[in-house]
């Protein structure tokens, strides 16, 4: 394929904005990255002018993005580069946006601690699609047998 992958390093510059959609949950946010340099002159860092993307996720990773992102926080994102060209009232706007794969804390600028979300389990009494009466028997079976040696133990 002949997609653009980029890695950005810098902060989110809004809130995520969440949204579910017919084919799973959508999320954006702004994310500024500003570079830094060493200007020898002055021996000072100084700032760069600020670059602004919009950051686009879908599904599981726009919802664990909802739930993570706050305006401000140090981020590294690596995504798809997507430039699009608009004209409204009579001038041509550049955007550029990030379809992203994958959104991380910077951690050489904090710590952050990693939580799995709860798996969505099924319910407790629906039956699976192809179990037959005698195999729910069978299974029952084999629960008591496993209550009862647990019991012995």
């Amino acid at each position: 394929m002949n997609e653009t992958l980029v890695t950005l390093v810098g902060n989110a510059a809004t809130a995520v904005d969440f949204r579910e959609t017919a084919t799973g949950g959508m999320a954006r946010f702004r994310f500024a990255v500003t570079p830094r340099r060493w200007d020898r002159e002055k021996q000072l860092w100084a700032d760069g002018r600020t670059s602004f993307y919009t950051v686009w996720s879908w599904r599981t990773l726009a919802a664990n993005l909802a739930g993570s992102v706050s305006v401000g926080e140090p981020l590294v994102v690596h995504g798809r580069l997507k430039v699009r060209e608009e004209e409204k009232a009579g001038q041509r706007r550049t955007f550029v946006d990030v379809e992203a794969v994958a959104v991380g804390h910077d951690l050489s600028r904090g710590t952050a601690a990693f939580r799995r979300p709860p798996r969505m389990e099924t319910v407790l009494t629906e039956r699976p699609g192809r179990v037959t009466d005698g195999d729910a028997e069978a299974q029952s079976k084999e629960r008591e047998e496993a209550g009862a040696m647990a019991a012995v133990s």
